[in-house]
């Protein structure tokens, strides 16, 4: 599943959080961008869609529950990081990430 990075700051407010209204959901967003709330909602639309985010009816409202794992989705970006710079090579990846800043 291809999630973009701004449809992740949505999901990281969830996997912070947990389980939140629409609203708790925008004002968590809120807290670290500046975005309006119609772009939220779009960033949530397309999370649904892609069936990463679930909207639940809860106590006579919506919930809103990440249905992606916090850890697939980054040993997902992981994975694509060593294939757009080291062919797929993980072992690789993480020895450029361990060796020391060239001088």
């Amino acid at each position: 599943m291809r999630i973009t990075e701004a449809e992740s700051e949505v999901l990281a407010a969830l996997w912070r959080r947990g389980p939140m209204s629409f609203a708790a959901l925008i004002a968590e967003v809120k807290l670290v961008q500046p975005w309006g709330d119609a772009t939220i909602k779009t960033l949530l639309h397309r999370l649904i869609q892609k069936q990463a985010v679930q909207s639940v009816r809860q106590d006579g409202r919506q919930l809103y529950h990440p249905l992606l794992e916090r850890r697939a989705y980054v040993l997902d970006q992981v994975q694509g990081l060593a294939d757009r710079l080291f062919a797929g090579d993980r072992a690789a990846l993480l020895r450029a990430i361990g060796e020391p800043p060239a001088a």
